[in-house]
Order: C-alpha cells, then sequence, then structure tokens
C-alpha cells in the first residue's frame, strides 16, 4: 500500500495528467467535428456491438499476416485486460488491506490471466519492435515513389512505433516485476506462473526493505506512465486501440462494400462538392486518420502499388494522420484550412490510378475507407476544378450525348440478330419474369455480347420469362460516378429509374451479366427512389440448376480458375454463386492465390477502363499481373464474370500468346448444354 505522501502525490498527479487528457482529447474530437455530414449513432445498441465485435475480433486481421496477428491479439488481448489489472492495482495502492476477490477462484483466475496477458504483451511487442527495426520487414515500408510527408518520410511512423513500442514495455514490464516483487516479499503464489519465476530466480536475496522499494518503484512506474501517456494518445499511432471500435460504431451502413452516397446538387447553400481539403472529407474519414494503425495491410493489397504506381493506400492516411499532428492545435482552434488534400495527402498520379477495387477497405482491421477519400477528391477535380485525365472526356460525352461511354450510336438490340429466337422488349412481353439489363458493354462490346447472348439463350431454354428494354436502356452511370462525374450519374440513374418504374420493374426481377450494373442499378439507386431486386447472371443460373430446370452435361472436363470481378465477390460478396455454376458444367476449378474476398483487381474498375494506366515503377500493368496469376495455376481456361474483366484478361492472354481460353461463365455453362456455337 502506498503511503500517505505517495497517495497525495498520486492524486495530484492524476489530477495534472487527466486536465491534460480532457485538453488534448478535445482537440482531437474538435479536429474531426469539423469535417463535413455527421457521424451515425442511430441505432445505438447495435452500433455498439459493432464496436465492441471490432474491439474483440480486432478487425478480423486474422485474414492476413497470419503469425504476426497472432502476436497481435496477445498484445491486444492483454492491453485491453490491463485496463482492470490497473484499476485493481490503483485501488490495492491507494486502500487500506484492499485485496481483489481474496481466497476466490475469479480472484486466483485474475491474477493468472494478469500474469499470463502480461507475458504475452511482453513477447508481442518484443515481436513487432524486432520486426520493425532489426527485420526491418519490407511490408512497413513505403516506396520512394509515393507522396509521404516530410516528417513521415524522415522516419516519423518508426519514431511513433519505437514510443508505443518502449512505452508499452516499460508499463507491462513494470507491473509484471511489481507482482514479481510482492511475490518474493510475501510468498509463492501458484496462479502467478511468470512473476513467481522472476521472483525465484532473481529476487530471492533481497531484503525485505529492498523488496517494498521495489514493489513501489514498479508500481509508480506501471501506473505513472499510463496516467503519463494517456494525454499523448491522440498524438500516436495507439490511439487505434479505441479509435478503431468507435471506427466501427459510427460508420454509416452501406448497402455493400465501397457505395458511394448522393450529393445534394440542388441545395444552392453547398459551395464545395467532393473533398479539396482536409475538412471537406466527411468526419468518418477524418476520424480514419486517428484510427488508422499504419500497418500498410491496404497498401500490401492495392493493384496500383502492386505495379509500381505512386498510389499507396496507406501513404494517405498516414499523411493525413501527420498533417493533423503538426497543426492539431490551430486545426481544432478553428483555423481556416486551405491546404489542398493534392498538397500534402495524395499525389494527382495517385489520385487518378485508384481502380475502386475495395480492397484497402476490406482488408482495414480498423474500418478506415482509403478508397472513398480518392473517390471525394475526384468529385472536387471533376466538380469543382474541371481536372481530370483528358480521356475521360470521351467516355463522358458519350453518356451524356449517346447514352453509353463508348460512343456508340447503332442499336441497343443488335446483339440479338445471331439468336434463333426473338428476345422481347417490355414494351413486347410486359408480363416478364426478369429483366434482362444488357449494359453497354453487352449492348455494343463484341465479347460482352457472346455473353448476354449466352445468357439469353440459357434463359429461354430454362423456359424463363424475361424481357429487356432495348433503346430505352441507358448507360447505369458507374463510370461517371467513380471518375468523380456526379451530376453525370445522377442523369444517368434518374432517366434510368423513369424508364424502370414505367416498366414496373420494382415489382419484377432484373439480371445482369455486369457486376458494375449489378451493383449500380441493385445498391446505389435505392437513394434516388430506385429499388430492384437485381441478380449477377451466375446467381440466376446457378439458381436455375439447383431447381433442375436447366439441363447440363457435366461434360466440360477442362481445368478452368475463375476470376472473381472486384464488383461481385468483394464489394458484394457473391463468391459461392460462380463456382456452384462452373461446378455443374463438370470443369476441375483450380483456384488463384489470390481469390473469393481477396481477388486481385483486372484493372479497369474505377473508370481505368476508360483512360490510359498510370505508369509504375515496375512497368507492369494490372491486368497483366493478374493474367499471369491465372497462367500460373496451369489451368487452360480463364473463366470470368464481368464484361471488364474480360476485355482486361483477353487483352492480357493476346499479349502473352493467347496461352488462355478466356470465356465467360454463361458461355461455358452453353457449352454443357449442348448448344450449338452458332447459336451462342
Amino acid at each position: 500500500m502506498l503511503s500517505p505522501f505517495e497517495r497525495i502525490m498520486f492524486l495530484l498527479l492524476v489530477a495534472i495528467c487527466m486536465t491534460a487528457v480532457v485538453n488534448t482529447f478535445n482537440l482531437m474530437a474538435r479536429v474531426i467535428g469539423r469535417g463535413t455530414r455527421s457521424l451515425y449513432l442511430d441505432e445505438l445498441p447495435r452500433r455498439v456491438m459493432a464496436g465492441i465485435t471490432a474491439l474483440i475480433t480486432q478487425g478480423r486481421i486474422i485474414r492476413h499476416r497470419k503469425l504476426t496477428s497472432l502476436f497481435h491479439y496477445g498484445v491486444a488481448f492483454g492491453f485491453i485486460f490491463y485496463g482492470l489489472v490497473n484499476l485493481v492495482d490503483v485501488m490495492e495502492g491507494l486502500i487500506p488491506g484492499f485485496r481483489f476477490l481474496p481466497g476466490s477462484i475469479l480472484g486466483d483466475l485474475f491474477r493468472l490471466a494478469a500474469d499470463l496477458f502480461g507475458a504475452a504483451v511482453l513477447i508481442g511487442v518484443a515481436y513487432f519492435l524486432v520486426r520493425r527495426f532489426a527485420a526491418k520487414d519490407p511490408a512497413l515500408s513505403i516506396r520512394d515513389n509515393v507522396k509521404l510527408m516530410d516528417s513521415v518520410r524522415n522516419g516519423g511512423v518508426a519514431v511513433d512505433s519505437l514510443i508505443v513500442g518502449l512505452f508499452i514495455l516499460t508499463h507491462v514490464g513494470s507491473r509484471l516485476l511489481g507482482a514479481s516483487f510482492a511475490i518474493a516479499q510475501h510468498g509463492p503464489d501458484p496462479w502467478q506462473p511468470v512473476a513467481g519465476f522472476i521472483a525465484g530466480t532473481f529476487l530471492g536475496g533481497l531484503s525485505p526493505d529492498a523488496l517494498t522499494f521495489g514493489w513501489h518503484l514498479f508500481w509508480w512506474l506501471a501506473i505513472g506512465l499510463i496516467l503519463i501517456f494517456f494525454p499523448y494518445f491522440p498524438y500516436t499511432k495507439h490511439a487505434h486501440l479505441f479509435m478503431g471500435p468507435l471506427n466501427f460504431t459510427v460508420s454509416p451502413e452501406r448497402n455493400y462494400l465501397g457505395q458511394m452516397f448522393k450529393l445534394d446538387l440542388d441545395d444552392e447553400t453547398v459551395e464545395q462538392f467532393g473533398a479539396n481539403t482536409l475538412f471537406d472529407l466527411p468526419k468518418k474519414h477524418i476520424l480514419d486518420a486517428f484510427a488508422c494503425i499504419m500497418c500498410n495491410r491496404c497498401q500490401e493489397v492495392c493493384p496500383a502499388y502492386n505495379t509500381g504506381k505512386e498510389l499507396s493506400p496507406s501513404a494517405l492516411e498516414i499523411n493525413k494522420r501527420y498533417y493533423i499532428r503538426e497543426n492539431m492545435s490551430a486545426l481544432a482552434a478553428g483555423k481556416e484550412e486551405s491546404t489542398p488534400l493534392l498538397d500534402f495527402a495524395i499525389s494527382e498520379s495517385a489520385l487518378w490510378a485508384c481502380t475502386a477495387c475495395g480492397h484497402c477497405i476490406e482488408v482495414c482491421p480498423v474500418g478506415n475507407v482509403p478508397m472513398l477519400d480518392i473517390m471525394e477528391m475526384r468529385r472536387d477535380q471533376v466538380m469543382m476544378q474541371s481536372e481530370f485525365p483528358e480521356q475521360l472526356k470521351g467516355a463522358f460525352v458519350g453518356m451524356e450525348r449517346m447514352g453509353n461511354p463508348w460512343q456508340a450510336q447503332g442499336s441497343r438490340m443488335e446483339w440479338t440478330l445471331p439468336l434463333p429466337f426473338e428476345v422481347p422488349t417490355v414494351a413486347e412481353n410486359p408480363d416478364f419474369e426478369y429483366l434482362l439489363w444488357v449494359g453497354c458493354a453487352g449492348a455494343f462490346n463484341p465479347d460482352a455480347q457472346k455473353t448476354v447472348r449466352a445468357l439469353a439463350t440459357i434463359m429461354h431454354e430454362a423456359g424463363v420469362s424475361f424481357a429487356v428494354l432495348g433503346d430505352d436502356e441507358v448507360c447505369n452511370g458507374d463510370p461517371a460516378r467513380r471518375a468523380g462525374n456526379e451530376p453525370l450519374f445522377q442523369a444517368m440513374a434518374e432517366t434510368n429509374i423513369e424508364t424502370l418504374n414505367a416498366a414496373k420493374v420494382n415489382e419484377r426481377r432484373i439480371v445482369t451479366s455486369c457486376p458494375h450494373c449489378f451493383t449500380t442499378v441493385g445498391k446505389e439507386y435505392g437513394e434516388f427512389g430506385g429499388h430492384y431486386t437485381v441478380f449477377h447472371h451466375t446467381q440466376l443460373i446457378s439458381d436455375l440448376v439447383g431447381r433442375g430446370l436447366l439441363q447440363l452435361n457435366n461434360k466440360i472436363m477442362e481445368d478452368v480458375t475463375f476470376h472473381d470481378p472486384c464488383y461481385l465477390g468483394r464489394h458484394n460478396g457473391v463468391v459461392e454463386a460462380p463456382r456452384t455454376t462452373l461446378a455443374a458444367t463438370g470443369i476441375t476449378l483450380t483456384e488463384m492465390p489470390r481469390h473469393g474476398r481477396d481477388s486481385f483487381c483486372c484493372g479497369a474498375g474505377g473508370a481505368q477502363y476508360w483512360k490510359e494506366e498510370e505508369h509504375g515503377v515496375t512497368g507492369e500493368t494490372v491486368n497483366m499481373t493478374r493474367y499471369r496469376e491465372a497462367k500460373a495455376t496451369g489451368a487452360n481456361v480463364l473463366a470470368v464474370g464481368c464484361p471488364f474483366c474480360h476485355t482486361m484478361m483477353r487483352d492480357a492472354n493476346r499479349e502473352e500468346g493467347d496461352g488462355m481460353k478466356v470465356i465467360d461463365v454463361a458461355e461455358l455453362v452453353v457449352e454443357a448444354m449442348g448448344v450449338t456455337p452458332s447459336t451462342n
């Protein structure tokens, strides 16, 4: 127990540190509060549970870097449990005769947990320090061609990591040593094996006065460090301990992983659309900077970074974090913010290299959304600055004037001409069960036309009543929205919604072979009054096979690998339907190392299809990287489920000498149906 003087000094330290805590945490809250939109606090019990789940699972970090994740679990759970340990230690130091649950099994288990968690934390932090400073794990570095603030490039993250690591080692180590001195003084405790080992091995020859002094010394080090470090939390990456769960708690509900939200273009009071400066970002996106653990997991899966480009989603969050850190007091005090994000957070080349694949969002253990930061900045570039890649003009003009980004002027029904049966429009078959959403690719791209013909053949053979919009269909607007042209997207959406509602499609179902149409029409039109049930064609085909409405010969004896489209597998979680469909054809499926939700991008998303790919230091392209991964499986067929993936993989295949057969799942199904190629 502490002496009366020590208790007075402790209470004085608490008062000083808590005053500082209120100040620094208030600065952090005020900075976050300057962002746009609101943090989401509706249905609070459910949200709190989401935060608690994120805390317990640590954002499901075990999915990647499994060994490192196991060490992190030990550190995280140990440090969380030490909140209770520290409280008990304070009470034992301040309250005469206080012991936590003495003589009970719960008290024994508490001491055991404190002992073992303490050891786990020390081992884990030692591992992380060795990994960063001795082994210099390349996963923790950021390439030189990526924009980084000088303070970051000159060792800021390393210093921050060292401070946090030494703090935890000293805090937890001191507490463990304090327990060891207590055991040496009062006798063995079988429920504290680690502390007991230290006491028996190193402290046996010390006098009672020395043991008492040792306990007091390490009690003060353990508890004092916590108090002193608390005000520093908002300035260090260790804030992720509580900001990560908070991030999950206050995040908006999205219909799919990377959903963008509607801008109110009719609000005349709004002077800024998109994000030019830090505080043009939503509050949640500013909170991201405080939640970021700087682990580079997002960078590790980014297709742009993997092909040598200037984009690192990790660098974007780190730059935001250090900019806030260096200007915290001024920003919190309301200083007018005029520094463009492009000046410190990300380069212009990196901004336009993003494929909007969403992998950075999916993999982040603290709920950050760097891809959506980029989408907000693109909105500013297009809508406010009129600055965007020249090649996108053609796509914008095509969508605006001709309803498609190809600028094609022909009929949207030409794809039906080779079919031996009529494809009815909604006017010709108003009682249809499914609307076949053809999409711009299906209407005008030769490879995609084959896929849509295959899908129509499947529906026809299965006796499914369907119809198409024909020339009344226009582009869903996805390329415009992902490129930052929100007004054009909204115009396309409103046109399509009017057409769909007039055809009473909201009472029926839609099927499409394009994951981007699947996502946009089914998941984003709802904000504009268009509520539709949309299926990807692999979902429909899988259902038809399962219900016995589609008979396949099960004789396609080929080795196939399947490339999961980002907007099907990762963004929407549709992973099993394509595989179930493929299995029904009789093929042997060989998975690529990166598949399902972890699939690597083809390189076409985020409006990349309509512009030149940014040059990277490796000289590699995204589609070629993915194609070579497919080729390495040894499969002779590369199956796809997206018209844009089809084109990107076909182009890579052609460049590599046509070593594989690139084909859509629907076309394989038609082969398995025994339909002659002339009907496809």
